[in-house]
């Protein structure tokens, strides 16, 4: 088992993502289905013809692209042979991801991972009123260096920054008060780094400023039924595999919170022997990374129907 499954997180969204596998495969068809009646609305429509704002907010974002990563799974299985339980040796993803990737690995319901993507999106954008958090890239640093960053940034304004996400490659993203985040830009230049740049996005993920929407997840988790995943999850927060259903329900609530450890976790896979990982849903963004964290690997990307003969040759 020299494979890897990996599922993308916010940002890879992008009107039309998913149609194709939809117009082509019934088993698509039937996980947009699953996900609409979940919600009670037609998320399906809004992924294949936008518009694009309503899209980019975060309580539709995040179940979008979970129903396009389970829905180009479930064609893999249909059509491409693959035996999840044989075939894949651990699963992880980038943030909501995470849920993906449960939800792959039947921890969850795609029924149920909806449900919960739609809350924590909801939660993590009321967490902050919009424009008093930011987050920043910081290109050409690895994690230590920016944690000082961050620290330094947060010291002076005495608000909140931090390392949010590890995506590797020197790439770092802090998250935070927006005057805090400003403060690491300026710091980072300072310092030397390479690129330092605001991003797009409408709230502060993954630093404590998410307090209030972990403490909604923890009562939304504690309902939960989760079951132990067929193949070994790759948590965020800890870059180690874990199969027992108390420990991802804790670990999907420090998540919100806490740093994605994407560098760790791919670069634990890789130690543990895989050599190809795949990448379910929108977008290649994950497969990029890869090259930066492990060149040695082999990554292909699967969210159209013209990728699964690529798919087949990978593998």
């Amino acid at each position: 088992m020299s494979r890897a499954f990996v599922f993308p997180g916010q940002g890879s969204q992008a009107v039309g993502m998913g149609k194709a596998l939809g117009e082509s495969f019934a088993e698509a068809r039937a996980v947009y289905e699953e996900v609409d009646a979940a919600l009670g609305a037609s998320l399906s429509r809004l992924m294949f013809e936008g518009p694009e704002a309503e899209l980019t907010l975060t309580a539709n974002a995040q179940p979008a692209l979970m129903a396009v990563s389970l829905a180009a799974v479930r064609v893999l299985e249909a059509h491409a042979g693959l035996d999840l339980a044989r075939d894949v040796a651990f699963v992880a993803g980038h943030s909501l991801g995470e849920y993906s990737a449960l939800a792959t690995a039947s921890a969850l319901t795609v029924a149920d991972t909806a449900r919960l993507l739609r809350l924590r999106g909801q939660a993590m954008q009321a967490a902050v009123p919009v424009g008093e958090g930011a987050m920043a890239a910081l290109l050409g640093v690895e994690l230590d260096a920016a944690r000082e960053i961050a620290e330094a940034a947060a010291h002076a304004e005495g608000a909140v920054c931090q390392a949010a996400n590890d995506n590797g490659g020197g790439q770092i993203v802090v998250s935070g008060a927006k005057a805090a985040v400003d403060r690491a830009i300026a710091i980072a230049k300072e310092r030397g780094v390479k690129r330092a740049l605001l991003l797009p996005v409408s709230a502060p993920f993954h630093c404590a400023l998410m307090q209030p929407a972990a403490d909604a997840m923890r009562e939304a988790l504690a309902t939960a039924a989760i079951r132990p995943p067929r193949v070994p999850v790759v948590a965020n927060v800890t870059a180690r595999p874990t199969t027992d259903p108390e420990e991802i329900r804790r670990l999907l609530v420090e998540q919100v919170t806490g740093t994605v450890r994407w560098r760790e976790s791919v670069a634990y896979i890789a130690e543990q022997g895989v050599t190809k990982f795949v990448e379910c849903g929108a977008g290649k963004v994950l497969t990029g990374l890869l090259k930066r964290i492990v060149p040695e690997a082999a990554g292909t990307a699967v969210g159209a129907p013209a990728d699964l003969e690529a798919y087949r040759a990978f593998v």
